[in-house]
C-alpha cells in the first residue's frame, strides 16, 4: 500500500470521527468520538477512561502512595482515590434527588378554543355534523325535542 493511500484512509478518519463547530469562521471545539470517555451509569460500572484525566501534585503523589500498602492509606484517602476513578458511587447515582419538584412551567394565556361560549358553538356543530350517531357523541343527543338524552 503506497504512503499516500494510508494517509488518506487516516485522513479519511480523522474527518469522519470528528465533529468540528464553527463559529465565525474559526474551529471552536473538535470532539473525537473515536476516543474512550468517560461516563456514569449504573448500567455502565466501569467506564473507559478515568473521571480526573489530569491529575494535581497532590493527586499524584497520592496515587504513587496508593501503589504501597492499601493499610497505611487513610479511608478519606480511598475515598480520594476512588473519587479520580469515578465521579459518583452507586449510592450516589441512585439516590433520589427533588429535581421534578423545581422545575416550573410558564404557560401562556387560556387558549380561546377553552372558553364556554366556543365549547358551545363547537358542540352545536358537531351535533349539526351527526358525529357518531351510532355509538358516540351524536347517539346522546335528541334531536327531536333538542336536548341531551338520559
Amino acid at each position: 500500500m503506497s504512503a499516500t493511500r494510508v494517509f488518506s484512509l487516516i485522513g479519511r478518519r480523522t474527518i469522519s470521527t470528528s465533529v468540528c463547530v464553527w463559529a465565525h469562521g474559526n474551529v471552536v471545539k473538535s470532539e473525537d468520538y473515536a476516543l474512550p470517555s468517560y461516563v456514569d451509569r449504573r448500567d455502565y460500572p466501569l467506564p473507559d477512561v478515568a473521571h480526573i484525566k489530569n491529575l494535581s501534585a497532590s493527586q499524584k503523589a497520592l496515587k504513587q502512595k496508593e501503589k504501597a500498602s492499601w493499610s497505611s492509606l487513610s479511608i478519606s484517602e480511598k475515598v480520594e482515590l476512588y473519587h479520580l476513578k469515578f465521579k459518583e458511587s452507586f449510592t450516589e447515582m441512585n439516590r433520589s434527588t427533588n429535581q421534578c419538584k423545581t422545575v416550573h412551567y410558564a404557560y401562556g394565556p387560556i387558549l380561546h378554543t377553552f372558553e364556554e361560549e366556543w365549547v358551545a358553538k363547537q358542540t352545536k356543530r358537531m351535533l349539526i355534523m351527526k358525529v357518531a350517531p351510532i355509538q358516540g357523541f351524536s347517539a346522546e343527543w335528541d334531536y327531536d325535542k333538542n336536548e341531551w338524552k338520559t
